[in-house]
């Protein structure tokens, strides 16, 4: 109750809304990227989703994001520079016959948005996860909550910890895993990869920016007599737009562009995570390699069946610890590889679908009396099953979109022949 009052007062007290702001057409608010607020994954045509009734889920790994949180440092710099323009502009704004989506503006915007800190809207998609990952694995438990060393991360662990626990979460286990050079972290593995930082994608990024934005300004500037918007004033909008959301809940950025420019801004989003985390990094193994330090434990822990095995593991990272495996895995695979020059509307890469905030990666090893054979896992991202086409074989892995254990190692024997710090660590680190 107290969390969605909060909720209620917030937008208000910023002076943000506007009569039906940032409604959600046709779903195009869940299409903002890795910046998009928690929802579930389109469902795969052809995928059963439920498991046949004889198969009994033994082991669960997953690996959340944290929720909903403020913008990046530069991003916030964008949002207040456009905030800036638009004070100048303030008597040109006033006079101005502006458009029923533009009207905000005479009412002034200004933006309170904290750096990088979980929003309650952040806190409230993990508490609600929480709760709901207890209901979906009632027979499997665990009071031990591990998460990456980031405040963010920290605080995302703690809220679904009181979600899954409720009045017993003060007995809980919560454990941050330190940042070390010396020793990879299937979390934030690029911590101990010093290249990374250097590797990053960002001429395609740029190169896209470059492509998008000046038509959007064009547009906006026609509406905006005597405001002389920018191109950084423009993505400053497309940002306060996301981050609004994840901070309030609402924002009037959003229905000032239309779908096709949100969709431009999307790409961006892909394009940028894919050239930090993914397929796009430079050396195009790092990706795969960082990943498999993930891929690694993940195995390691669904080959110990024995009757000691740790039936559940709760972790908490960011969307580049799930990009980071889903690479070393060749899942959301695009050939071609994602360019800057245009979009690619059937894309495997989704941020929005795999990364929004909050996303949660779940690995199940399961168990059938009949319906298959020996140990097989499933990965079910979003609430929704993510076919692991790298090594289904039967009509069955093909139904389900899962496949044996066995099979699964085998795919994986990229990340199975690395170590931490060995040959083809260190050349792509």
């Amino acid at each position: 109750m107290y969390i969605q009052a909060l909720l209620n007062l917030l937008p208000l007290a910023h002076g943000i809304v506007s009569p039906g702001a940032a409604e959600n057409r046709d779903g195009v608010l869940d299409r903002l990227g890795n910046l998009t607020p928690y929802h579930k994954a389109p469902a795969v045509e052809g995928i059963k989703k439920q498991l046949p009734g004889d198969c009994s889920v033994d082991q669960v790994m997953l690996t959340h994001r944290h929720g909903s949180r403020g913008p990046l440092q530069s991003e916030l710099s964008l949002i207040q520079g456009l905030t800036y323009t638009l004070g100048n502009a303030s008597q040109a704004i006033e006079h101005a016959n502006l458009p029923v989506n533009l009207q905000f503006l005479k009412q002034g915007y200004v933006t309170k948005l904290k750096p990088e800190s979980l929003s309650p809207i952040g806190r409230k998609q993990l508490f609600d996860h929480g709760v709901d990952f207890l209901l979906r694995y009632p027979r499997l438990h665990t009071d031990t909550f591990v998460a990456g060393n980031e405040e963010r991360v920290i605080e995302s662990s703690h809220w679904f910890g009181q979600g899954y626990l409720g009045g017993n979460a003060s007995g809980a286990h919560f454990i941050t895993i330190p940042d070390d050079v010396s020793k990879a972290s299937w979390i934030r593995p690029w911590i101990a990869c010093p290249a990374w930082g250097k590797g990053w994608n960002v001429k395609a990024r740029a190169t896209w920016v470059k492509t998008y934005l000046p038509s959007i300004t064009k547009r906006l500037n026609k509406l905006l007599p005597g405001v002389h918007l920018s191109d950084d004033d423009t993505h400053g909008a497309l940002f306060a737009c996301a981050y609004d959301l994840a901070a309030y809940g609402v924002s009037p950025w959003c229905d000032v562009f239309s779908p096709t420019e949100l969709s431009y801004f999307e790409y961006e989003l892909d394009v940028m995570i894919n050239g930090g985390f993914g397929y796009n990094l430079i050396p195009p193994e790092m990706g795969p390699v960082m990943g498999s330090v993930y891929v690694n434990t993940l195995i390691e822990r669904f080959s110990n069946a024995t009757g000691d095995a740790t039936p559940l593991y709760l972790e908490f990272g960011h969307d580049g610890t799930i990009y980071t495996a889903m690479t070393a895995m060749g899942l959301a695979k695009d050939e071609p590889p994602l360019c800057p020059n245009g979009i690619n509307p059937f894309r495997k890469w989704r941020t929005s679908y795999q990364v929004p905030f909050a996303a949660n990666m779940v690995w199940e090893r399961f168990t059938c009396t009949d319906s298959f054979r020996g140990p097989q896992i499933r990965l079910v991202l979003n609430e929704e099953t993510f076919p692991l086409s790298i090594c289904a074989k039967t009509k069955s892995d093909k139904t389900y979109g899962t496949c044996s254990l066995v099979e699964f190692i085998t795919a994986n024997k990229f990340s199975t022949d690395i170590q931490f710090g060995d040959a083809t660590w260190s050349a792509a680190c």
